[in-house]
């Protein structure tokens, strides 16, 4: 697979502040790469060095060249804050955006794209939050890049809306569009990234694809039962706690679940519910970054200079 994006030993630090501290990937051709970590782990630090909007340490290539040498019209970006005219409608500002690059998309195709034709003749400052987003979204989209970068696209957006920017993120990706995003949203992160990257305090902790991931570090299957019963009180083969009131049965296949009910049976226990789960990214992200979820542990030096191009203008974002 044909590497877009390639950083080596990439570094940032603002001040004593360590934001990012030596990160290193390779983001092929057509496939969706997700950061995932606690807020102030470097994601969008990560992303900005990325898209060469800020300066770093360490070698960052994007098509083969420095990012700041790359055809603007081959990448859009949309920052975790944006705020574009609040008096120009939804309409108006992918028109004003699309009016930035030589060969852009027709306004109206990229509204239905992300689902405003609707709305597309009301002003942003009327919009849901969660329309905003989404005419945020399609500015990004209106060159057609080759390359895509969204920092956290779905905030703000309601669980119909986002499924529906998941299939256009989907579609663009099988259309050979690369995209790296970053999220809050394990969900998203499953669903949508081919590769997944933790990042925490700065350090890629771990990178692969989300099943090998949740293989690796989500930990076993549980099986709830809300009863009084003691584990000593049931003749099972799998491990067997109290926590929380409950008993926890580790490592139970969900077809093995009716041998736990014949041992609390044959034990004379009573028992109000029980609930099976496997482990999922969200497992994996509390037991690989569950201790970092610290704004850097520095300070808020390196909040604002993660935030401080968030109000950047379309030429300046791209």
């Amino acid at each position: 697979m044909t590497a877009t994006l390639v950083a080596e030993d990439v570094r940032r630090t603002y001040g004593d502040t360590v934001a990012l501290d030596g990160v290193s990937l390779s983001v092929g051709a057509g496939e969706v790469f997700a950061l995932v970590g606690p807020n102030g782990a470097g994601k969008t630090t990560l992303v900005r060095a990325l898209t060469g909007t800020t300066d770093a340490e360490g070698s960052v290539t994007v098509f083969g060249t420095d990012p700041r040498q790359v055809d603007r019209e081959r990448i859009g970006l949309l920052p975790q804050a944006f705020d574009p005219p609040a008096r120009l409608t939804a309409r108006e500002l992918l028109t004003y955006y699309a009016g930035l690059y030589d060969d852009s998309r027709d306004a109206d195709a990229v509204l239905a794209d992300v689902g405003l034709t609707e709305a597309a003749d009301t002003w942003y400052e009327n919009l849901s939050g969660g329309q905003q987003r989404r005419t945020c979204v399609g500015a990004t989209l209106v060159n057609d890049p080759d390359l895509l970068f969204l920092d956290e696209p779905t905030t703000g957006i309601d669980p119909a809306g986002r499924r529906s920017l998941w299939d256009l993120l989907e579609s663009l990706a099988a259309g050979g569009t690369t995209i790296v995003l970053t999220t809050h949203d394990m969900a998203e992160a499953h669903r949508l990234a081919d590769r997944v990257g933790l990042l925490a305090d700065g350090r890629l902790v771990a990178v692969d694809d989300p099943d090998a991931l949740v293989a690796e570090y989500g930990g076993e299957s549980r099986l709830v039962v809300e009863t009084d019963a003691e584990p000593a009180a049931l003749d099972l083969s799998y491990p067997v706690e109290r926590s929380d009131g409950a008993l926890v049965v580790s490592d139970v296949p969900p077809e093995a679940i009716g041998d736990v009910v014949d041992a609390l049976d044959a034990a004379g226990a009573s028992y109000d519910a029980l609930s099976w789960s496997e482990p999922d990214l969200e497992d994996v992200y509390l037991q690989l970054a569950g201790g970092a979820g610290r704004e850097y542990g520095h300070g808020a030096g390196a909040r604002e200079g993660e935030r401080s191009s968030g109000r950047a203008t379309a030429e300046g974002e791209r």
